[in-house]
């Protein structure tokens, strides 16, 4: 275990990126905990107000992800400083991405379906950076030989393909695919070959006069989000709290 920490974290100098990632998740998780006791109306946690305004705690987690990430950059990547920088950071944006709906509507949107969209950022985020962590690089570089690193145009090359493999999947309607293929290659071209999602920038152009695919595609959306929108909705409720009830309106 040892000679792992030191040959997979310490030497590389990912000890700030694993701080951060910690405190990013811990802050995410403490801060869903507090919300849910203040919404319940359990516990001595209430909202933070200032002459009648409430302040959202995106605003605080600005200050520290600018504060974090200012130090980061004047401290290095070693030494206590750039690990204290690192927690900082981290809790600032555990802070702001916990209200990342918030920001995307510019409208409290935290307890509402709406506001699902923060579970689902922080998920994808912290998963992104522990595939960073445990070895893999954005588009695919860490799969290049030792020699290939020595050939620019390799190098080029793979980042140029594994770039386009996600833009096609993010055009196709498959931005969750193309995020992560971003890091992992594979995924990004399962994305890019399969059939575009209804709506899609792809299935706009393509589509268009061809009935049979447009059919299709939408069959296959269909199938897909029925299959999956329960379990991801009860994932969601888990980590992040059940939304409020859409309140019905009446008909005269």
């Amino acid at each position: 275990m040892g000679d792992w920490w030191q040959r997979n974290i310490l030497e590389p100098g990912k000890l700030p990126l694993l701080l951060a990632l910690t405190a990013f998740v811990l802050t995410f998780v403490i801060t869903r905990i507090v919300t849910r006791a203040i919404r319940a109306g359990k516990g001595p946690f209430g909202n933070v107000e200032a002459g009648g305004v409430h302040i959202h705690h995106v605003v605080p987690g600005i200050v520290l992800t600018l504060v974090g990430g200012f130090a980061a950059v004047a401290g290095g990547r070693h030494g206590w400083g750039s690990a204290l920088a690192a927690v900082v950071f981290g809790v600032g944006a555990g802070l702001v991405l916990d209200e990342f709906a918030l920001i995307l509507h510019l409208d409290d949107v935290y307890w509402t379906e709406a506001g699902r969209k923060s579970v689902e950022v922080v998920v994808v985020t912290a998963a992104l950076v522990g595939l960073v962590l445990v070895g893999f690089t954005p588009f695919g570089v860490d799969e290049v030989s030792q020699g290939e690193l020595q050939d620019r145009a390799g190098v080029v090359s793979t980042v140029a393909v594994n770039f386009l493999f996600s833009l096609l999947a993010l055009s196709k309607g498959k931005a969750r695919l193309a995020i992560f293929g971003v890091i992992v290659p594979l995924v990004a071209l399962v994305g890019a070959v399969r059939l575009a999602r209804p709506g899609s920038p792809w299935a706009r152009r393509f589509y268009g006069r061809r009935p049979r695919a447009r059919a299709r595609s939408r069959l296959r959306a269909y199938h897909h989000d029925r299959r999956w929108a329960g379990p991801l909705r009860t994932a969601q409720d888990w980590i992040g709290g059940r939304p409020d009830p859409v309140p019905q309106v009446e008909r005269r």
